[in-house]
Formats: structure tokens, C-alpha cells, sequence
């Protein structure tokens, strides 16, 4: 169960970076100095759990149900924000107090999502100062967050097409979270592992291959598509 989860946190963190980019990079620097200041202060909170109490939240019916109601309403929230930007790019423009709050919205489960990894690190490194742990951990929070949008802006400069793939990752997340938290039972129950590296890097492999993959293909459709264009508007010149 434990190991679903941490993929579910671990696309959380990638749409809310897929998001970012839409952002200047400014601005992306500023939701990173939070994410950063937001570590820090719940360092004495996250040193005070256990692996048991976590595991107890996890198990607990009512939690996870209130967790998958925060999941639905900020994938919705991206879906509305998806489906205006769609719409502003190909000429039918929104009011700006529709589209600013969808556009302003910086994924608010992020922060939690961030407390899970804060307290998996200090399990993960017994005998190391906590203090360490967390500042590291809040600099490369602050470093990453920001740089990450910002390669992915750079790497994939059309917006339609970051539009698709954060839809995309929306929907994965809403079912992945449905799945994994309305009842707290899965119908093959996963190896309960601690914090398996190997597996979220895999499934970070997957992520990458298709995205590559599906930015491929779109490219080449896209460029087939506008040669064809052009045959046909040579023709019609000619004739």
C-alpha cells in the first residue's frame, strides 16, 4: 500500500511542476522559497513521528477518504485550468478573473506531499543530524522546484502541448489517488517496504519514456501533417 502511495506523491510533485511551468521563473523561485520555509518549519513536527503513526494515518479509513476528496477537487482544479488555457491559446479568450485564480493556484498538496518525503528522508538516514537532513532537503526543494519548471519550459516550449501532458497527469492522479485511498484496500496487496528506491525509479523511467515518446510522435504527425499541407497548396497553385 505503502509503495502505491509514494508513486501517487511522486506524480503529485510532477504535476505541480508540469504546472510551474506556466509560470515565470520568478515566480516559480517564490512558491520554492515556501516549499523550502514550509520544510523547515514542520522539521520539529516531522522528528516527533514514527514509522508506526505513519503507517496508522495511511490505514485509517476516514483520513484517507478526506485525502481522496483533496485529491478530486485539485485535479478538477486543473482540469478547469487545462481546459481555459486551451481555449485562451486558439482565439476564445477568457475574462481574466476566470482564468487568474486557475492560473495563480500552485497545487496546494504539494506541501503535504512534501512532509511525507521530509519524514522518509529522516527515516532513510538514522545517526545524521535532523537539522541537516531537513536543510538539505529544503535547498534542494528550493533549487529543484524552480529549475525543473524551468527545463521543462525550455525542453517543451509549446504551451498546448504542456497543457496536454499536465491534463494527462491530472487524470492519473485523480484515479491513482481514488484507488488508492477510498478504502484503504488494494485487490493485490504491494510488498510493504519502506521507501523502495528502485520501484519509484522505475516508474519515473516509465513516465519519462512516454513523455518522450508521446512528444515524439506529436512531432512527427505534426511535421507529416504540414508537408501534406503544402503539397495540397501546391497543387492547388498549379492548378
Amino acid at each position: 500500500m505503502e509503495i502505491i502511495i509514494q508513486i501517487l506523491i511522486l506524480f503529485i510533485v510532477v504535476n505541480n511542476i508540469l504546472k510551474l511551468s506556466f509560470w515565470k521563473w520568478w515566480q516559480a523561485a517564490i512558491l520554492g522559497l515556501m516549499a523550502a520555509i514550509f520544510i523547515i518549519g514542520m522539521q520539529q513536527y516531522a522528528i516527533t513521528q514514527s514509522k508506526t503513526q505513519l503507517h496508522d494515518y495511511l490505514a485509517n479509513r476516514r483520513i484517507l477518504q478526506d485525502v481522496a476528496v483533496f485529491i478530486t477537487v485539485e485535479a478538477a482544479i486543473y482540469f478547469a485550468f487545462c481546459f481555459a488555457a486551451m481555449k485562451n491559446l486558439f482565439g476564445k479568450k477568457k475574462k481574466r478573473w476566470m482564468l487568474r485564480p486557475l492560473y495563480w493556484y500552485p497545487g496546494l498538496l504539494l506541501f503535504p506531499a512534501l512532509f511525507y518525503i521530509l519524514t522518509q528522508s529522516i527515516f532513510s538516514f538514522p545517526g545524521v543530524d535532523f537539522k541537516r537532513i531537513t536543510y538539505s532537503l529544503a535547498i534542494s526543494v528550493f533549487l529543484l522546484l524552480p529549475a525543473a519548471a524551468y527545463g521543462i519550459k525550455r525542453l517543451f516550449p509549446e504551451k498546448e502541448f504542456r497543457l496536454e501532458v499536465h491534463f494527462l497527469v491530472s487524470i492519473f492522479v485523480a484515479i491513482l489517488g481514488l484507488l488508492t485511498t477510498v478504502n484503504g484496500e488494494v485487490t493485490y496487496a504491494a510488498v510493504q517496504e519502506p521507501f523502495n528506491l528502485k520501484a519509484l525509479g522505475l516508474s519515473l523511467a516509465i513516465f519519462i519514456f512516454t513523455f518522450v515518446a508521446g512528444y515524439a510522435g506529436s512531432k512527427i504527425h505534426w511535421i507529416i501533417r504540414h508537408k501534406k499541407g503544402k503539397r495540397t497548396h501546391v497543387t492547388k497553385g498549379e492548378v
